[in-house]
């Protein structure tokens, strides 16, 4: 019988610094790829990597390290794939930046990433930064990010940032008022009400996670007040803040899944707008009952959408079923006529190349 061979240190920490970096560029399956590529038994570098881990989490970073270690402020990075904040990490290629499980994206370079991010507080707010080195080293500058920027949401590499500037030129109280003044003019006057919630909005990025529920209203109502890709980025922006700061369930995170569907629908995304208000049906069935109206009522623009996609026998059983449990449940319902009407329009169309109905059984926007 063979002896099991005996490795050097030096060999298992290169072994380790080619799994860490086989990770950090993203590649699958980082230890069985390097265990091929170096002849090694798969499970003895998988213990080689989990040691390496467990002394680098609990080690003491190296005095001389010296400003390069520059850690950005908890909750300042967040992961543009998971919308989770990252958090920095030792491991035996360095300090990174990583994200909570199941997200699987690879891990940041921590000094990369504070190059970059220090950088643009030198390029916008240089004086933020004590002049003890000369020059001002951008790493130095990363130290005083939290105080010039909302949000850093991070992509695939480290200079792959998108920066949310805080809407703080104003005071919160005017900010507030500003929205309730949107709210009054949404209907009556709404290019104005347009221009005042793109001034709360100014710096905002749609892409990221509203960190406030004044953002997030604010973005809501725009969202009403526009067309296509416009109105699709703002509504899906605010459904997904208020998902995360007020949970799926809660009313005004329902309200704007409807705002998202309904976007969805008017840009002709029937297929998406379709599972959307599949998926707000479901959760009203849970918060207000399976036939209460509001449920019912979505479920009949469903039914339209299902139309829209060229299902028309399906539609029209659906919508006559949902009539009849409406009539049943909610006598005198003057949404049971608009419903009606609605199926006696799918009736008399002829062929799948009709135009599809705009109207909602809810009223207003489709």
């Amino acid at each position: 019988m063979a002896k099991p061979r005996k490795y050097t240190s030096d060999v298992i920490a290169d072994a380790v610094r080619q799994v860490e970096a086989a990770r950090a560029t993203g590649r699958r399956g980082p230890i069985s790829t390097v265990a091929r590529e170096l002849q090694l038994d798969r499970r003895l570098l998988q213990t080689w990597v989990t040691k390496a881990r467990a002394r680098a989490t609990t080690a003491v970073p190296r005095a001389d390290v010296g400003d390069d270690l520059v850690v950005l402020p908890d909750g300042l990075l967040h992961c543009l794939f998971c919308q989770q904040p990252m958090t920095a990490a030792f491991t035996a290629v360095g300090l990174v930046y990583d994200c909570p499980p199941p997200c699987r994206r690879p891990p940041l370079n921590a000094v990369a990433v504070a190059e970059a991010v220090g950088q643009v507080v030198l390029q916008h707010a240089a004086r933020l930064v004590p002049a003890l080195t000369h020059p001002k080293r951008a790493v130095i500058a990363a130290v005083h990010a939290h105080r010039l920027i909302a949000r850093i949401t991070a992509g695939g590499h480290p200079t792959d940032l998108r920066i949310t500037w805080p809407a703080t030129a104003r005071p919160r109280h005017a900010l507030t008022e500003e929205l309730r003044l949107a709210r009054q003019l949404a209907t009556t006057e709404p290019a104005r009400a347009h221009r005042l919630l793109q001034s709360i909005l100014a710096g905002v990025d749609p892409a990221a996670t509203a960190i406030s529920t004044l953002h997030a209203e604010a973005a809501h109502l725009l969202a009403t007040l526009l067309h296509g890709i416009a109105a699709i980025r703002w509504a899906d922006y605010a459904h997904r803040s208020l998902t995360h700061l007020q949970g799926p369930t809660a009313p005004p995170t329902l309200t704007a899944a409807h705002t998202l569907a309904t976007a969805h629908r008017q840009a002709g995304h029937h297929q998406r707008a379709y599972r959307l208000y599949g998926q707000l049906a479901d959760h009203l069935a849970v918060t207000v009952g399976p036939d209460a109206h509001q449920t019912l009522a979505v479920r009949a623009t469903s039914a339209l959408v299902l139309h829209d996609l060229g299902h028309h026998d399906a539609a029209r059983t659906l919508l006559a079923d949902i009539i009849s449990r409406h009539r049943r449940v909610h006598p005198g319902h003057p949404a049971t006529a608009r419903m009606t009407d609605h199926l006696d329009r799918l009736r008399h169309q002829q062929t799948a190349s009709s135009p599809a109905l705009v109207g909602s059984v809810l009223g207003g926007r489709a």
